[in-house]
């Protein structure tokens, strides 16, 4: 009879989802960060409960709801642009196999989101030569591995046309292996999603 009422764990799941989707459609952090800073929110310093903390779609789709109802004036031209410029981009970097990741991609992407693209070269080394003849100026850093053992992944990050732009540098072998495991679109997949976007 009680199996209708959410349990005191599930309450605090939500609570913890929604706490992380506010910070992350208003402060523009990152899902783990958010997951992090949200639990000790709720919880302090004692570590959580695997079963307490929500899920990467559960936060998704917090963000979807947030954003729906504070933002719904504004960021679904924010995703438009957004995405018309990660079009534009990609098209660019069309010899790299280009594929946009991330909140732009599924719909979530706000006022401090950036664009997130998966390239796949030879050799990092190949991207970065090529960003520096467009006198591209980027920083460097290590992302997550793509597989378990695997080398960091290395990301390129630079301003293009006033917005963030993050490119995680994979190898060539990656392209085919990766695409079960992460939602990710090439540039016709992305002009179709505009195409069916409503104006």
């Amino acid at each position: 009879m009680n199996s209708s009422h959410p349990s005191d764990t599930d309450l605090l799941r939500a609570e913890i989802a929604a706490a992380a989707a506010r910070m992350i459609a208003e402060d523009g952090a990152d899902f783990g960060t958010a997951k992090r800073k949200a639990a000790k929110q709720f919880l302090g310093n004692s570590k959580p409960r695997g079963d307490v903390l929500p899920d990467n779609a559960e936060i998704e789709a917090e963000v979807r709801l947030y954003n729906a109802l504070f933002f719904g004036d504004t960021q679904p031209a924010r995703l438009l642009h957004l995405r018309t410029l990660a079009l534009q981009l990609m098209t660019e970097l069309a010899q790299f196999s280009p594929y946009l990741v991330g909140a732009v991609l599924n719909g979530t992407a706000g006022n401090h989101s950036d664009i997130h693209l998966h390239l796949f070269a030879e050799s990092p080394k190949d991207v970065e030569i090529y960003l520096l003849n467009k006198d591209v100026q980027f920083e460097v850093s290590e992302g997550p591995r793509q597989k378990p053992g695997g080398d960091p992944v290395e990301v390129v990050s630079f301003m293009w046309r006033d917005e963030g732009v993050h490119l995680s540098l994979l190898a060539l072998d990656d392209q085919r292996g990766s695409s079960g495991k992460i939602e990710r679109a090439d540039p016709n997949a992305l002009r179709r999603l505009i195409e069916s976007t409503p104006s």
